[in-house]
């Protein structure tokens, strides 16, 4: 399987001038490529990616209009060629009923004022240096701030220059699965927002509220760069405060969720989580306490390692009523409101815990659709 490798680079102020004419050669390159596709589609003329290439890369090089294309990295240009094709495609496929999932809007053009930018380069535009630095082409050898080593040589590297201003290269790696010790343990989780997740074991994973922690220091920031005239370089600065603040919080959030979601998979042979609507959720007045709490970036994770490790990962549906079963008799109590948190069942006696019992219905679920797939044997509780 593929993984991506993401680290800290310090280029210097020369390079990180040569980046952002690539970056910006890139954005062009893409904008032409989307127009030249647009122009075609509305003609009825069909352009394979080939022609596109040759039109917007190596003819457009030969006109004053863009000749300064020839001063980056070609690989850079092609790479952003393909990605306005797959942007296309990907489209096309979506509307077409091809491309599962959501529905996939046209692709748009890139603007100079996005802050986040990025070039992409294959194989013959980058190469790791014995000085262990990263030689990037029509750039130079760049310092990389090494925190682990490659497991394998990498088949293309991102270059990111993030809004905070700080620069990151992306690896691609093909690595082999890595199956872990089977275990005899196994857990259904039950994601909240006062407390992250309950697990059917009865463990209690705290929500840490990254943001909510932070939003007296961003509010702060926020305002800061709300009096600057628009324009100035005090601006520029106050932004680049602004966006550096919500950066630590999204490089703390995600540090945890890989910390919690390693734990989990090396602790249990198989996990069944719930699978929730994020997207309806963010659209309630709990919007940023969802967002907060990261759970589509949580299960991913852990869907992620569980097939890396040998894991087994199954998604509940989100519309079983895990908060109204009794996990002690199967007898559903009917809805209840956020409020409660704990009930009695009114066939069994049993007290429930509402997350506890949630989570212990989710494992149940889980495994009888796990078994289930696997051909195994599935009979009801009650």
């Amino acid at each position: 399987m593929q993984l991506r490798y993401q680290y800290r680079v310090y280029p210097t102020p020369g390079q990180q001038h040569m980046l952002a004419r690539s970056f910006g050669c890139a954005r062009v390159v893409f904008n032409d490529a989307l127009r030249v596709r647009q122009d075609a589609y509305a003609a009825g003329v069909t352009l394979s990616d080939t022609d596109v290439q040759k039109q917007v890369v190596t003819a457009a090089k030969k006109t004053p209009q863009r000749a300064w294309l020839a001063e980056v990295a070609s690989v850079a240009l092609v790479q952003s060629v393909r990605d306005s094709a797959v942007a296309y495609r990907n489209w096309f496929d979506s509307m077409s009923g091809k491309r599962k999932g959501r529905k996939v809007a046209a692709p748009r053009f890139k603007s100079r004022k996005d802050n986040r930018q990025a070039i992409r380069l294959t194989r013959n535009g980058f190469s790791l240096r014995p000085n262990r630095k990263l030689y990037i082409a029509k750039v130079g050898e760049v310092k990389v701030a090494w925190s682990r080593e490659l497991p394998s040589e990498p088949s293309s590297v991102s270059i990111i220059k993030d809004p905070a201003g700080r620069y990151f290269a992306s690896f691609v790696v093909e690595i082999t699965d890595e199956p872990l010790p089977e275990v005899d343990f196994e857990v259904g989780i039950d994601l909240g927002l006062t407390t992250f997740a309950v697990l059917s074991d009865g463990k209690v994973i705290e929500s840490p509220k990254f943001f909510r922690r932070a939003e007296r220091r961003l509010r702060k920031a926020q305002q800061s760069l709300s009096r600057k005239q628009k324009g100035s370089k005090n601006r520029v600065k106050a932004r680049i405060r602004v966006a550096r603040a919500h950066a630590t919080v999204a490089d703390a959030r995600k540090d945890w969720a890989h910390k919690q979601s390693t734990v989990i998979i090396r602790e249990n042979q198989a996990v069944f989580v719930e699978d929730l609507c994020v997207t309806g959720l963010a659209r309630t007045r709990l919007a940023k306490s969802v967002h907060d709490a990261g759970w589509a970036m949580f299960t991913r994770l852990l869907e992620e390692k569980a097939t890396r490790y040998g894991r087994t990962f199954v998604k509940v549906d989100r519309w079983f009523p895990s908060s109204q079963l009794c996990s002690a008799c199967g007898m559903k109590d009917g809805p209840k409101p956020l409020s409660i948190r704990e009930w009695q069942c009114t066939a069994c006696g049993v007290v429930h815990d509402r997350d506890l019992n949630a989570a212990k219905n989710i494992h149940a679920a889980g495994r009888a659709e796990w078994l289930n797939a696997c051909g195994g044997t599935v009979n009801p509780a009650v």
